[in-house]
């Protein structure tokens, strides 16, 4: 029959049992202890009341003051008062029994009589006879007095041997407490996890059929019932143990070829350049992968009324050119619904009026796969099988995700040929604004300056004939210096990775040009621009420099570069100068270019100028990208814009 107790109960009940005796022997100690301190205490009070009985017959004999006696008499009062009743502080009590009792009212006795007798005596002098009277009564007081001592005395020595046998008991009970600790543990604890360890051993050594005995139903007898329970487990896991691992083995390597499968063809779909190299490729790869005997790959229109077949492969060449635009509903092939899935259709439907074409050439079924773009349906890959086919789940998910990941680059490739569009748009129309700012001005002030000339020949006047041949030769040489500045900005790149790089290389062509010296400084340290706003950084020095070759009529030239978390370019000549006030004027066509070019990278452009006194533009550039938080960073740096991009394609 199994114990039903608990581990825990049993150790408690045994606990308890031992902390009740050892409470009961503590107390009984405390008690006789208390016994004791008390007796004691009032030993010595009874030799004190020897002590006042000689004195108070001492001073009778030797006729004391009358205050003196009653003061006598007044302390062996209190100390029998005080035997009597006993003083719990002190502690001080007597422990009464028939003997002591007996003594103490012997005592109380012989002291009310001889106190009656010295009061009535009253003062005088003693007699020889009265003096042996009252010696003889001490003497009777202070033997009464050792007969209560000593009956107190062996009381206290039997409350003695009580405790001794009390701190004896507590030494055995502590013995046996240990013993009965230790048995307790191992009957409970030490032997069923032995039986445990024996068990575990037998386990880990292959022995299966391992059992152990549950002979409670204690916590260990639970863990024991356990520990069966897992070694059935074990026993009939192991006994089907190499079937289940073939099947995940074989399970696991399918998953493997699957992912294999989705990198091979992610990978491919991230490095083809083309739409047809990315299509065929794409349906070559699904192919060999399902074993497919044709796959298609189809693009639908804005309303999904026509679907174009952008490649193929294992379909026939007259099925492909008759299917080039097919209209939606017309085969199986282009019939997607707004929820389209993943489904295997069979081709030899004798319920369709048309015939399918693909039906002639031999196909049995065929697969969509419908192409998704954020829940939009964009076209359909479709695989043609020549026998009738099913698809497991594991392989639904995989074509999918294939799909999902062609849809995807399908689009990444016309975003980036609109992209491409958007930058050549934006370059153009760049450069026509550099055209019309520049060399489409200086055209028309010769046009003005030859209907001029032609107008002074005609009226044959030399001067002007000369004026405005000067100022046609003025002209000619601003619009040659206009068309090399221009060339000079187009073919600049910052292909280095370095601006600094990109700016010595356009001060050194200034130079060259305009033969006016440029110091170029560099301070700070700081992490490299982004390619964007590097090109927009080196558009606005540019047409800082060719606002000084054009206007200030400078002596030297000064670039300072401080890097840092915000870059600060700043471009100062010694010219004549200008009044700032006008720099807000839209005549001034080279800061307008500037402060337009500026604002698309979140950059600021500030001019202070002088007359006489040279001028200084200053390009401060917002945070740098990797130390600013995104939501600080103004949206020019957030998204690239088309413009940057198409200067960097430029």
């Amino acid at each position: 029959m199994l114990r039903r107790a608990s581990l825990s109960t049993k150790l408690i009940r045994t606990g308890a049992a031992l902390l009740v005796m050892a409470l009961a022997s503590i107390g009984l100690t405390l008690w006789v202890t208390w016994q004791l301190e008390g007796g004691a205490a009032a030993v010595n009070e009874a030799g004190r009341m020897r002590m006042q009985t000689w004195r108070l017959s001492s001073a009778l004999l030797a006729q004391a003051p009358r205050d003196s006696q009653q003061a006598l008499i007044g302390e062996l009062d209190q100390s029998l008062r005080l035997l009597r009743s006993g003083d719990p502080g002190r502690p001080l009590f007597v422990p009464w029994n028939p003997n002591i009792r007996k003594q103490f009212e012997r005592v109380e006795r012989l002291w009310q009589e001889q106190k009656l007798g010295w009061e009535q005596g009253g003062s005088g002098i003693v007699t020889a006879l009265s003096a042996m009277a009252t010696q003889r009564a001490a003497d009777a007081q202070v033997s009464a007095i050792d007969e209560l001592v000593l009956a107190i005395e062996q009381q206290l020595s039997r409350h003695t041997a009580i405790l001794n046998l009390f701190q004896f008991l507590m030494m055995a009970l502590a013995i046996g407490g240990a013993a009965v600790m230790l048995y307790t543990g191992f009957l409970y604890v030490i032997l069923p996890l032995d039986h445990l360890s024996q068990g575990l051993r037998r386990v880990e050594s292959g022995e299966f059929s391992a059992r152990i005995e549950v002979t409670s139903r204690d916590e260990f007898g639970q863990v024991a019932a356990g520990f069966n329970r897992m070694a059935q487990t074990l026993q009939s896991l192991y006994q089907g143990l190499e079937s289940s691992v073939r099947v995940k083995t074989r399970h696991i390597e399918a998953q493997r070829a699957r992912l294999e499968a989705l990198y091979g063809v992610s990978a491919f779909l991230a490095e083809a350049g083309t739409l047809e190299e990315m299509c065929k490729g794409f349906c070559q790869r699904l192919r060999t992968l399902l074993k497919a005997d044709a796959v298609a790959v189809r693009w639908a229109d804005e309303g999904q009324q026509r679907f174009l077949l952008l490649a193929s492969d294992g379909l026939p060449g007259d099925i492909a050119q008759a299917e080039r635009s097919l209209a939606a509903g017309t085969c199986h092939c282009a019939s997607p619904a707004p929820d389209a899935r993943t489904r295997v259709i069979p081709i030899l439907d004798e319920s369709r009026s048309v015939p399918c074409a693909c039906s002639g050439a031999g196909f049995v079924s065929v697969v969509n796969v419908p192409l998704r773009l954020k829940q939009r349906l964009t076209g359909e890959v479709n695989l043609m099988f020549r026998h009738e086919t099913a698809l497991a789940e594991d392989e639904q998910d995989l074509l999918d995700a294939l799909a999902s990941h062609l849809a995807n680059a399908l689009e990444g490739l016309r975003a980036a040929a609109l992209e491409r569009e958007a930058a050549v748009s934006e370059e153009r129309a760049l450069l026509a604004r550099e055209l019309h700012d520049s060399i489409a001005q200086s055209l028309a002030f010769l046009k003005i300056q030859v209907q001029l000339l032609r107008t002074a020949v005609q009226k044959a006047q030399p001067d002007l004939i000369n004026s405005s041949l000067d100022e046609l030769d003025a002209g000619l040489r601003e619009s040659i210096g206009d068309v090399r500045e221009l060339l000079m900005h187009f073919r600049t790149r910052t292909n280095t990775g370095s601006i600094e790089q990109a700016l010595q290389e356009t001060t050194r062509k200034f130079q060259h040009q305009t033969g006016l010296p440029v110091h170029v400084s560099t301070h700070g340290d700081g992490l490299p621009l982004p390619a964007d706003t590097q090109v927009q950084v080196l558009h606005v020095i540019q047409e800082a420099l060719s606002n000084v070759r054009k206007h200030a009529q400078a002596r030297q030239v000064t670039l300072e570069i401080q890097k840092g978390a915000q870059w600060r370019f700043t471009v100062r000549d010694d010219g004549t100068g200008f009044d700032s006030a006008d720099a807000r004027d839209e005549s001034h066509v080279g800061l307008r270019i500037m402060h337009e070019r500026a604002q698309r990278i979140g950059a600021r452009v500030s001019v202070e100028s002088v007359p006489g006194d040279g001028t200084s533009v200053t390009l401060v550039l917002p945070l740098h990208p990797m130390t600013a938080p995104l939501g600080d960073l103004p949206k020019a740096l957030q998204a690239e814009p088309a413009d940057t991009q198409a200067g960097l394609k430029s």
